[in-house]
């Protein structure tokens, strides 16, 4: 390199990064045809973390703070460059920042539904979404097995894999759990813990942090849905009669409404009719017993005492026996 070359240079003396967007999880500081001074500066916000990489290796990560750089601040690149502890000159190496801050209200859902199995129903095909939250928690691991020498490195990049990482976990969970589908919606904060234990190593092996995950709803699929409402339905009347009465009353202002059809008005008098004779019969005081069949040797000139059955003249207005009169 020839002197003139060499002092139109540029040297890097304050390295630094503020987050001007929202979604960034790595960003590579421009280093293009540019050296570090020895002895510049670092500054490491609160919510980042930074590392140099020397030829796609990464070498020394720093957390939130103000560093100088130097051989003693710089030990793994210093071994990597062969440096001594003499080193005095500008260097070239690249520098990633990380954004360790939660990346909040992030979304889970199962694109379609997942087959569980249900003690109660048996095979349940089922639906769930949910947010979660996450950070990059190891720069180290996360450089070499996610955002790699990328420029940039955004939350939407990674979607995907952490949305269907949470799937696979809670289809594992949902099938040892042995909570039966009806009583998923009152243990949906368990439910989440568990998920969120099964997944948590997962992102850990990422260099992430999984901080929250949240089950907003869980669901069966409309056909399914159809067919559980049903069902609810049989149990809450019991049996098949009052349902037969309770569709007849729901019938009746359904037709009523539609005025315009013959068949409308039948349905309606049809439904009035049944739903009536229902609540006469409901209403109708039982029959009384049959009278006693008249002694045998009875005529039809005679009658019996109301008091005390001896048969008398039908034209008697007393009992020749009791004296009790008669009707």
């Amino acid at each position: 390199m020839s002197l003139r070359s060499f002092l139109g240079k540029q040297f890097i003396a304050v390295i630094q990064w503020n987050e001007d967007e929202d979604g960034l999880l790595a960003y590579r500081y421009p280093m293009q045809d540019m050296e570090i001074e020895n002895g510049g500066q670092l500054t490491v916000r609160e919510s980042q973390m930074a590392a140099f990489v020397n030829e796609g290796r990464i070498a020394d990560v720093f957390g939130p703070g103000l560093y100088t750089l130097n051989t003693r601040n710089l030990p793994l690149l210093t071994d990597l460059m062969n440096w001594d502890k003499a080193f005095e000159s500008p260097f070239k190496s690249d520098v990633y920042f990380f954004s360790t801050r939660l990346q909040i209200a992030q979304r889970w859902g199962t694109a379609t539904p997942i087959t569980i199995r249900d003690k109660e129903y048996g095979a349940v095909r089922l639906r769930g979404y949910g947010i979660y939250a996450y950070r990059v928690a190891d720069p180290r691991a996360f450089f070499t097995k996610v955002s790699g020498t990328r420029d940039v490195y955004r939350v939407a990049d990674l979607e995907g894999q952490l949305r269907e990482t949470i799937i696979a976990r809670m289809t594992e969970t949902f099938a040892n759990s042995e909570v039966p589908f009806l009583d998923m919606a009152a243990q949906q904060a368990i439910l989440a813990q568990k998920i969120a234990d099964h997944t948590g190593p997962a992102f850990k092996a990422l260099g992430l942090e999984l901080n929250q995950l949240i089950v907003e709803n869980l669901s069966l699929p409309d056909e399914l849905q159809k067919v559980l409402d049903q069902r609810i339905g049989m149990n809450m009347v019991g049996d098949l009669g009052r349902l037969a009465q309770f569709e007849a009353a729901q019938a009746i202002p359904i037709a009523a409404a539609n005025e315009g059809g013959a068949a409308g008005v039948g349905v309606g008098l049809g439904a009035g009719i049944t739903m009536a004779q229902t609540m006469m019969n409901a209403m109708k005081p039982a029959a009384p017993a049959a009278p006693p069949a008249p002694p045998s040797g009875a005529s039809a000139d005679t009658k019996f005492c109301v008091e005390c059955g001896h048969a008398i003249p039908r034209t008697a207005k007393f009992c020749s026996d009791c004296g009790k009169p008669q009707q």
